[in-house]
């Protein structure tokens, strides 16, 4: 199976990152010719105020991000990983970060909401608290692609092994992080923790991410970019340039497998779920 990572610079006009996304997905299509297609956390917005990305996000299956991403799966028989969509919550006053996906018909085939919400103070003393404009989710989502099941994560949710552990007992063999990491922490942890989710899941890790530069208010904030494709016996096997861009690989299910093979731990894990006396 082959793979396309779309690496964005989204700023706060979706007009523009929805065309910025599909000029990309076209490109990807006419030069890589891949199965599956992923674009990175918040692609549709990103920064703003709160009361911005209230006006932005949309209600599935309308809205303009889903209808676009629909459409192009639909026309080059893709399967497009859309990131994730600012998405309306009905009863809530926050929205939510949300994944959906489309198979080569343009049909949803997941959804699936952050779990884990950003809320830290970087080294340098930004605040951040996701938490004040987006609402958790709470199910882990997969779904078949070609011959291989693909698990659901976004950005933050990659500093919680359980949740990935949780898409490996539901069968993934690649799992996709769309993600706008910020700078300050990407330059540190992003690799590291992509791989460490790669050897101990033994799956095809797809972390598809945000670069440069976007305004909340009047602070500039900086995402790491860097977006790389991990096989499963933690060996980087793609990996973006600086800036906009596309990256591609193959991916192969035999790998998986072969890697399962030779280090069984599915079969040596320990569960300890007793209290301690």
């Amino acid at each position: 199976m082959k793979v396309s990572l779309i690496q964005m610079n989204s700023i706060s006009d979706k007009p523009a990152n929805i065309a910025a996304a599909t000029k990309l997905i076209e490109r990807a299509v006419a030069e890589e010719r891949p199965d599956w297609i992923g674009l990175p956390e918040c692609f549709d917005f990103l920064g703003g105020h709160r009361s911005d990305k209230q006006a932005a996000a949309e209600a599935f299956p309308d809205g303009p991000a889903y209808s676009a991403m629909q459409a192009l799966a639909r026309r080059h028989r893709v399967f497009i990983h859309a990131g994730s969509i600012l998405e309306k919550a009905e009863g809530e006053e926050r929205i939510r970060n949300t994944t959906v996906v489309f198979d080569r018909e343009g049909v949803e085939v997941a959804r699936y909401r952050k779990i884990h919400m950003f809320d830290i103070t970087a080294p340098d003393g930004t605040e951040y608290r996701e938490s004040a404009a987006f609402a958790p989710g709470d199910a882990v989502a997969t779904y078949p692609c070609e011959d291989m099941i693909v698990g659901c994560s976004i950005c933050y949710d990659i500093r919680f092994p359980d949740l990935f552990q949780a898409l490996v007992a539901k069968g993934a063999e690649m799992i996709a992080l769309p993600a706008a990491f910020t700078l300050q922490t990407g330059k540190d942890h992003w690799e590291v923790l992509c791989r460490a989710r790669a050897i101990e899941t033994q799956t095809y890790f797809c972390a598809i991410a945000q670069t440069g530069a976007h305004v909340i208010g009047n602070e500039t904030r900086h995402s790491y970019g860097h977006s790389l494709v991990v096989d499963p016996w933690g060996h980087v096997v793609a990996k973006a340039s600086d800036g906009v861009g596309i990256v591609s690989t193959r991916l192969e299910l035999a790998r998986v497998k072969k890697v399962r093979q030779q280090i069984p731990v599915a079969q040596h894990r320990v569960r300890f779920d007793a209290e301690p006396q």
